[in-house]
């Protein structure tokens, strides 16, 4: 009998015990205040290069006052990973200005909230902020099959990974490609070191032209000619004086 009555002492206190320390592990809070843009991207993880594009163009900063103002209608960001930027060519980054880099970064952020269900009915080219897309210029197509939801823009095809966070007023989306636009790395005119396409020099052309092996020819022989006529004009004025 007292065996039995400090069996069931034990149980007890064991079950009060581990009641406790369960209500001592509350569930992690929500981060407060309002909306960060960057801080969902930490918590997230695998996005600190766009992480650094957004705060060096101030976009983050421009993005967090629209998505906590009450009269937005919401934001849809569109986040490359790391992986994404490394798969970038040597140097792409680097060959933008200020202002190229803050429309990349825009060219990634929609002016509405978009829920992956209304990517199927959305109506191509969205708009993004870097611009319209129905100059040609700003082109993002989204195409939506089941699940899978994929995005065009003229120069790449990315994939829509996973929803990375969503709220009333922001949705996050991971893709697995830097979203590069038309108007900055089209054929005619993604910014690389090389001449743009169909400006070679060739032989013959006209003056003023880079680089070309014809302008030192042209400018030799100009020479040898002033150096001629000279040599001409100094003889003849010394048979002068004989």
């Amino acid at each position: 009998m007292a065996t039995s009555r400090t069996f069931m002492i034990s149980n007890t206190f064991i079950f009060f015990l581990v009641m406790a320390s369960t209500n001592g592990q509350a569930p992690s809070p929500a981060p407060s205040g309002p909306t960060n843009i960057t801080a969902v991207l930490e918590k997230a993880g695998q996005f600190t290069m766009f992480i650094r594009l957004l705060k060096s163009t101030q976009a983050a900063d421009q993005i967090n006052t629209q998505i906590n103002s009450s009269s937005s209608q919401g934001l849809t960001v569109f986040a490359p990973t790391d992986n994404a930027f490394n798969s970038l060519k040597s140097g792409t980054l680097n060959s933008l200005s200020d202002q190229q880099k803050v429309q990349l970064v825009q060219f990634h952020v929609l002016p509405t909230l978009l829920t992956m269900p209304q990517f199927q009915t959305v109506s191509n080219p969205l708009r993004t902020q870097a611009g319209d897309g129905q100059n040609g210029k700003f082109p993002l197509n989204i195409t939506s099959s089941g699940n899978q939801v994929n995005i065009t823009t003229g120069v790449v095809s990315a994939t829509v990974a996973n929803s990375v966070y969503s709220d009333k007023q922001l949705a996050v989306y991971q893709v697995d490609q830097v979203l590069l636009p038309l108007a900055m790395f089209g054929s005619s005119s993604a910014p690389a070191p090389a001449p743009e396409k169909g400006g070679s020099v060739t032989t013959g052309s006209a003056s003023g032209s880079d680089g070309g092996g014809d302008s030192t020819d042209s400018s030799d022989g100009e020479r040898f000619r002033f150096g001629l006529v000279a040599t001409v004009a100094a003889i003849a004025a010394a048979s002068l004086w004989m």
